[in-house]
């Protein structure tokens, strides 16, 4: 199961209870306080955790309790502190807080840690509270509630590429061909009904290229309608847009209407999305009817970067990985000289 979006209710620990004592010893029938503090509860953290990939693990365990801190003792002894709730996030989550929509935190690299939830501050112990008027104080604090909050988890997946096309276009047949995802793959439309993540290797030039593919898109898809639309955020941090286009015009389709439709969409969605550098892939070039859609493509859209390839027979599918990498690399050369934007994590193994 794939869980892209789920909403959990987090409560962090409260803190223990300050100790009322005194010390009691031979000869010393009256020694001063020596109440310590209560510890402090533990918090609610989200943690990126590398290894994880999407957020099942919330969607059948919402609730998450930090632990109470431990109350203080006699002999000036401290409450130890309250376990913390860790939550191990996949990279590209973001949390909203459900009452106000407001974003609280985005998990981006591994490691990466962001308290939902502070627990409470533990009471003092009587020691606290000696002065030279009260020398045998028999008060304590009582400790604070920890925060609690109900937050809505959101992934947006991190990846080089996004792969966008319209159902049946030949998605999950190119992911098989150049990553090591494994979607499904059928002649028939929304094969794919969730997005994969799969890696594209070049062990001659120590390079990987991370793809998502996302849900066949369909007309009205940011307005809410059919598969795509929950999953168009997945592409939001892709530094290139990969359009796959039939060219075969199967079901009496045009190329070049499906490629304005698409940018419609995108732009619907968020317009910051046609800003991305983008590919056409030009799929199903082993049809007869093709060449010819093909060329009235150039025609009309003479500018636009593309590479005819067919996932049948696999032509032009050498080309396109390298024509990946190329404009990838020179992408991530570009955001590493700009100095308003942070350096992106290399993928590349050391």
């Amino acid at each position: 199961m794939f869980v892209d979006e789920t909403t959990i209710k987090a409560r962090a620990g409260d803190g223990g209870r300050g100790c009322i004592s005194f010390r009691r010893e031979k000869y010393e029938p009256w020694g001063g306080p020596n109440g310590g503090d209560g510890g402090k509860g533990g918090d609610v953290v989200l943690r990126g955790d590398d290894d994880q990939n999407n957020l099942v693990d919330f969607k059948f365990k919402p609730h998450w309790n930090g632990e109470r801190g431990e109350h203080g003792q006699g002999k000036d002894c401290n409450g130890r502190e309250g376990r913390p709730a860790v939550l191990r996030v996949p990279l590209g989550t973001v949390a909203y807080r459900l009452d106000t929509g407001e974003m609280v935190a985005e998990i981006l690299e591994d490691g990466q840690e962001f308290v939902l939830c502070r627990g409470g501050k533990g009471g003092f112990g009587n020691t606290r509270f000696k002065s030279s008027v009260n020398r045998a104080p028999r008060k304590a604090g009582p400790g604070e509630p920890g925060e609690t909050g109900e937050f809505r988890l959101e992934l947006k997946s991190i990846a080089d590429i996004g792969l966008v096309g319209f159902p049946n276009a030949g998605k999950s047949s190119l992911t098989n061909l150049i990553t090591n995802a494994r979607p499904k793959t059928a002649p028939y439309p929304f094969t794919t009904l969730h997005p994969q993540i799969g890696v594209i290797e070049y062990p001659e030039e120590y390079e990987r290229l991370v793809l998502a593919d996302v849900p066949g898109l369909i007309a009205g898809a940011s307005e809410d309608r059919g598969l795509g639309h929950r999953f168009l955020r997945h592409i939001e941090r892709c530094q290139l847009l990969l359009v796959i286009l039939d060219l075969a015009g199967t079901d009496a389709r045009d190329p070049r209407d499906d490629y304005r439709q698409l940018l419609r969409e995108l732009e619907l969605y968020d317009p910051a999305l046609l800003d991305k550098p983008r590919l056409v892939a030009a799929n199903k070039m082993d049809e007869p009817a093709a060449a010819a859609n093909l060329a009235k493509f150039k025609r009309r859209y003479p500018k636009v970067a593309h590479v005819p390839i067919s996932c049948l027979s696999e032509e032009g599918i050498p080309k396109l990985r390298k024509e990946l990498l190329k404009r990838v690399l020179r992408l991530r050369a570009k955001e590493k000289k700009s100095p308003s934007r942070p350096a992106r994590t290399s993928l590349t193994p050391e």
